[in-house]
C-alpha cells in the first residue's frame, strides 16, 4: 500500500471508532481522535489558503466547494480569523515558522494599506481582497454598499492582532502599529447602559444610512459620525469589543458589568423576552447587576441574544474564559453546549446538533440557533420552516403549546469544533457522522452547512466559519496556543480579574451532562 493511501485508510479507521468505542486504552483512544482531528485541520487549512489572493495575502470572505472560485470582498474579521488561523497551521505542524511568518506579514502589510476612518482608526466593513479598495458596489448585484465601520469586526481583527504580536514575534512591530491607531472609544456610549456605565454601539456610518436608524455625534469628538440605534448590550459574541477595548485601555473596565445577563425580570417591562429568568441583583465595581438564567429542559444557562453557538463561544477562541472566569463563562460554556445537543438530539430529534449562523443549503445566509437559549422571543430557529418555542413570560405572556415537531435542521459544522473543549467526545462523533452519513465534507474540510432531513448540504467554504474551526483545533491539539497568545501578562492583568468577579447560578442535571 502507498504511503499516503496507508495514512489515510488509518485516518478513516480513526474516525470509524469515534462512532462505536473499542476497547482501546483511554490514551490510545485519545491519540485517534487527535489524529483524526489533525487531518481536519489540514483539509480546513487548504480551503483557508485557497481563499487567499496570491497577490496581497488577504483572504476572501470564501470559496466555492471546489476552492476553485473566491468571494471579490473581504471583512475585518476575515483577515483576523486568517492570521490567527495561520498560527493555528504553524502550531499543528500543517505550515513551517517561515511559511507562517511569511503570510502574517503580508498580510499586514496589506492591511496597512486598507482606507480606515480618518478620526477612529477603525476599518470599514467590506474590501476587495485584489485590490485593496473599498467595496463600494456589491459584487454580482451592483447594490451600492454603505461605508459602515463595525465594532465587532474591528475588534477580531484587534483580536488577532494582539494575537500574531506574541505569536509571530516579527510581525509585532506592524501589528503594535496598527492597534495604536485603533480606538474603540469611538463605539463607547457612556450612557448607554441603565446601571449607570457604558455600552458599545454596534458601530457607525459615515454618512447617514437612510433609510435605516441612525444617531447623530462622536464620542471622542470630532466630525459627526451616524452611530446604529442598538447598542450591544447582552453578553454574545460582541463582547469581544468589549474584551479588546477594555485590554487597550480605551473602555472603562465597570463597563462590562453594564452588559446584561440577561433582560430584567421585575414587572412586563421585558415581558418581551424568550422567558422569565430568575436570579438575584448583586453588585460589582459599584454597579448594581441582576445575575439571571433562563430555565431550559432542566438545565439553567445564561443565553445570547439568538441561542447560536458562535455568539457563546467565539471568544472563548482568544480570551481564556473559562480559565478567568470559571465561575461564570467556565459554568455556562459546557451548559451552552449541553443545551445545543439535548436540542438537536431529544426536543428536536435530528439526530444531529450544532446550531450556528452559516451558510443556508437552500441558498443565501441565515441564521440559525437554539430558540430556547436565546433572549428574543422570535428568535434564532434550528430548521428551515424556523419552528419556534414560546415558554411564555410568567404574569405577563402565556406559554404556547410545544410544536409536535421540527422541520429541516440545519446544523453548521463550525459549532461542534467550538463546543470541542467542552464536550469532546460528543462533537466528535457528531463530526463523523456529518462526514459519513450525510456527505458533509470535501476537499477543504467539512462543508459550511447541512440541512440533516433533506440532506441538502451547502457546499461552500467561509472564511469566518473555518477560522472558527482552525482556532479550535489550534487551542484543543496545540495546548491553547491562540489563548495563550492573546492573553499575555498584561492583558490578562486588566481582563481577569474582571471576568472572575461572578458566579452565575447555571445548572446542568447530571442527565444532560456531554462529555
Amino acid at each position: 500500500m502507498r504511503p499516503r493511501i496507508r495514512a489515510l485508510a488509518c485516518v478513516l479507521a480513526a474516525g470509524a471508532a469515534l462512532a462505536v468505542p473499542g476497547p482501546a486504552s483511554a490514551e490510545t483512544g485519545r491519540a485517534r481522535q487527535d489524529a483524526v482531528l489533525r487531518s481536519y485541520a489540514a483539509d480546513t487549512w487548504r480551503s483557508l489558503t485557497a481563499m487567499v489572493d496570491p497577490g496581497t495575502g488577504v483572504p476572501s470572505d470564501g470559496v466555492s466547494g471546489d476552492l476553485a472560485t473566491r468571494d471579490r470582498v473581504t471583512s475585518p474579521t476575515n483577515i483576523g480569523g486568517y492570521l490567527w488561523s495561520t498560527v493555528a497551521a504553524r502550531d499543528l505542524g500543517l505550515i513551517s515558522a517561515s511559511d507562517a511568518r511569511g503570510r502574517v506579514l503580508r498580510a499586514l502589510a496589506s492591511v496597512e494599506r486598507l482606507a480606515r476612518h480618518p478620526g477612529s482608526g477603525q476599518f470599514f466593513n467590506w474590501y476587495d481582497p485584489a485590490t485593496l479598495r473599498q467595496v463600494t458596489t456589491w459584487p454580482g448585484n451592483g447594490n451600492a454598499v454603505k461605508q459602515f465601520l463595525s465594532s465587532v469586526d474591528n475588534a477580531w481583527l484587534a483580536g488577532a492582532l494582539m494575537t500574531v504580536r506574541n505569536a509571530v514575534p516579527a510581525s509585532a512591530t506592524a501589528a503594535n502599529r496598527i492597534l495604536r491607531g485603533m480606538d474603540f472609544a469611538a463605539y463607547y456610549d457612556p450612557k448607554g447602559a441603565t446601571n449607570g456605565t457604558g455600552l458599545l454601539r454596534g458601530g457607525f456610518w459615515v454618512a447617514p444610512p437612510d433609510p435605516d436608524c441612525s444617531i447623530k455625534g462622536n464620542y471622542t469628538g470630532g466630525p459627526d459620525v451616524y452611530y446604529t440605534c442598538h447598542v450591544y448590550g447582552a453578553p454574545g459574541e460582541t463582547r469581544m469589543a468589549s474584551y479588546v477595548g477594555i485590554a487597550l485601555g480605551q473602555v472603562p473596565p465597570r463597563h462590562y458589568f453594564g452588559l446584561m445577563r440577561t433582560m430584567g425580570h421585575s414587572g412586563c417591562d421585558y415581558g418581551w423576552q424568550e422567558t422569565k429568568p430568575e436570579g438575584t441583583t448583586q453588585r460589582f465595581m459599584g454597579l448594581d447587576v441582576f445575575q439571571g438564567t433562563y430555565g431550559y429542559r432542566g438545565i439553567r444557562l445564561v443565553p445570547t441574544w439568538g441561542g447560536s453557538m458562535f455568539e457563546a463561544l467565539m471568544p472563548d477562541l482568544l480570551v481564556p474564559e473559562s480559565a478567568w472566569a470559571p465561575r461564570s463563562w467556565g459554568r455556562n460554556h459546557h451548559a451552552f453546549v449541553d443545551a445545543q445537543v439535548d436540542h438537536g438530539l431529544n426536543e428536536a430529534r435530528y439526530g444531529y446538533w450544532g446550531f450556528s449562523p452559516s451558510n443556508d443549503p437552500a441558498g443565501g445566509y441565515r441564521e440559525y440557533g437554539v430558540d430556547g437559549i436565546g433572549i428574543q422571543q422570535e428568535g434564532y430557529t434550528s430548521d428551515q420552516e424556523r419552528t419556534q418555542t414560546d415558554p411564555g413570560y410568567e404574569g405577563c405572556r402565556p406559554a404556547a403549546s410545544p410544536p409536535t415537531s421540527f422541520g429541516d435542521g440545519v446544523v453548521t459544522p463550525h459549532a461542534s469544533f467550538l463546543a470541542l473543549p467542552y464536550a469532546r467526545h460528543t462533537a466528535m462523533t457528531n463530526l463523523a457522522k456529518l462526514k459519513s452519513r450525510l456527505g458533509a465534507y470535501g476537499p477543504g474540510g467539512f462543508y459550511d452547512a447541512v440541512a440533516v432531513r433533506s440532506g441538502t448540504v451547502s457546499r461552500r467554504y467561509l472564511s469566518l466559519d473555518q477560522s472558527m474551526v482552525m482556532g479550535a483545533l489550534g487551542n484543543v491539539l496545540a495546548r491553547g496556543t491562540l489563548q495563550r497568545n492573546f492573553g499575555t501578562a498584561d492583558v490578562e492583568r486588566r481582563l481577569r480579574p474582571l471576568l472572575g468577579q461572578e458566579a452565575w447560578n447555571v445548572v446542568v442535571p447530571p442527565g444532560k451532562r456531554r462529555r
